[in-house]
């Protein structure tokens, strides 16, 4: 079998929706070339600014439908972390004028197979421009972890500052994920003082490929992140890593037998001792 082609797109997203729209088409179209299969989008992939925020939500059917056919006509599996989403996953609207930070997973037929909220809320006091985060402010936070399934196995989202809770990748992994995924946005600081080792430490310690998609690059005068989008194998080896800043795709080839293989050496999963 060959190794399966995957991906990572790394973005500076601002806050209009038909450039960032060009940047992602783009992209897109260059994994299709290099025979990718998976692709996943960094955290805010549409619009970065709160200022935008409920005007994407305001464009969801729009926005997937777009997405869906991206995917359906490359041949795709798409993860597309994240959207602004006005209603829950059961159809309900989320109250007090806030959304949910929902990813979303296409298939290479364009069929939306999967949908999961971001569960951790990025509340923190960093010490950059900005200083302050307050996504609560903006977002409803999730209730559920989601695994869906993939032709090459199960696939589990950590959106962002998900990566910081070890438990919920653990969750996911005692589900049957073999596939991580982190569509991301980490601040400079944080990024280039945790974002690696929680990848690697993520991947690792549940024997799963990570990919890390991430934003990278100036927003605005206060706003900057770290970037680094890159691939991590089970064994925690980093696959293959873009730079700080600007946009751009970042493959690797994934043997999901090889990771099979060390699982089977190393039986991790089995002798855990805390019912996890």
């Amino acid at each position: 079998m060959h190794p399966l082609r995957v991906a990572a797109l790394q973005m500076c997203s601002g806050n209009v929706w038909a450039d960032n729209r060009a940047v992602v088409a783009e992209g897109l179209r260059q994994a299709a070339d290099e025979g990718v299969r998976l692709v996943v989008l960094p955290e805010n992939f549409a619009v970065f600014g709160a200022e935008s925020t409920l005007a994407v939500a305001a464009a969801w059917d729009e926005i997937t439908a777009w997405l869906a056919e991206q995917a359906r006509s490359h041949r795709l599996w798409l993860v597309a972390g994240t959207l602004p989403a006005s209603l829950r996953p059961d159809g309900t609207p989320v109250p007090g004028g806030r959304v949910r930070s929902a990813t979303l997973v296409f298939s290479d037929e364009g069929i939306c197979v999967g949908r999961y909220d971001k569960r951790h809320l990025f509340d923190v006091e960093v010490a950059d421009a900005q200083g302050s985060y307050r996504e609560s402010a903006t977002f409803e936070p999730g209730d559920e972890v989601a695994l869906i399934d993939t032709p090459w196995g199960g696939l589990g989202i950590l959106t962002c500052y998900d990566l910081r809770f070890p438990e919920q990748a653990r969750q996911l992994r005692k589900l049957g994920a073999d596939i991580l995924a982190c569509p991301a946005a980490f601040t400079a600081v944080t990024g280039e003082a945790h974002w690696q080792v929680l990848l690697r430490a993520r991947a690792i310690e549940n024997q799963c490929l990570m990919i890390a998609a991430a934003q990278g690059g100036r927003h605005s005068p206060q706003r900057q992140t770290w970037g680094h989008s890159q691939i991590i194998d089970a064994w925690g080896r980093v696959l293959a890593e873009r730079g700080e800043s600007g946009a751009g795709l970042v493959a690797a080839g994934w043997d999901c037998g090889e990771q099979e293989a060390l699982r089977r050496r190393m039986p991790v999963q089995a002798h855990r001792r805390d019912g996890g």
